[in-house]
């Protein structure tokens, strides 16, 4: 299964996420980890899934994140799995928790766009935690990762 991940990360620690969902990928050959600013359409090429993440920034992914997921021409992803994920913070204090209910995280605003493209989603979008704007993820979390990668191959097998 020709497997693609694309992500952006502005600190590293989507960077980091995405690679422990790329090194479960088994065999480790049919797997593409690539930044979002070298990503492009035609990348989409024989795909049979695409995971897709970013850090979550006002409620959605970052602008280059939109910009090459809006751009998939629809129907594109018919026949394709997808994924998708987020790096989050968690709110703190009222305030915190009146802006998540309100603007909501990335995760699943991706996996929106991508299935509205036609693509098939496997699991439901998954977050993972940062302890602060610029990290570092929480403890244990490449190694959830890496776990939610492995359920998601596993389903997509199916």
């Amino acid at each position: 299964m020709k497997v693609l991940v694309v992500y952006d990360s502005a600190y590293g620690n989507t960077e980091k996420i995405a690679r422990a969902i790329g090194g479960a990928v088994m065999p480790p050959d049919s797997v593409q980890v690539v930044k979002v600013d070298a990503a492009s359409v035609v990348d989409l090429s024989g795909v049979e899934m695409l995971i897709v993440g970013s850090p979550t920034q006002g409620g959605r992914a970052t602008q280059n994140m939109q910009t090459l997921i809006s751009g998939i021409p629809a129907g594109t992803l018919q026949n394709v799995k997808v994924a998708a994920f987020d790096t989050r913070i968690v709110p703190k204090g009222a305030v915190g928790r009146f802006f998540i209910r309100t603007f909501g995280y990335a995760a699943g605003r991706i996996g929106s766009v991508l299935t509205g493209k036609g693509g098939t989603q496997v699991v439901e979008p998954e977050g993972f935690i940062v302890e602060g704007k610029e990290g570092p993820l929480k403890t244990g979390e490449v190694e959830r990762a890496a776990a939610w990668a492995k359920t998601l191959f596993g389903k997509a097998q199916t």
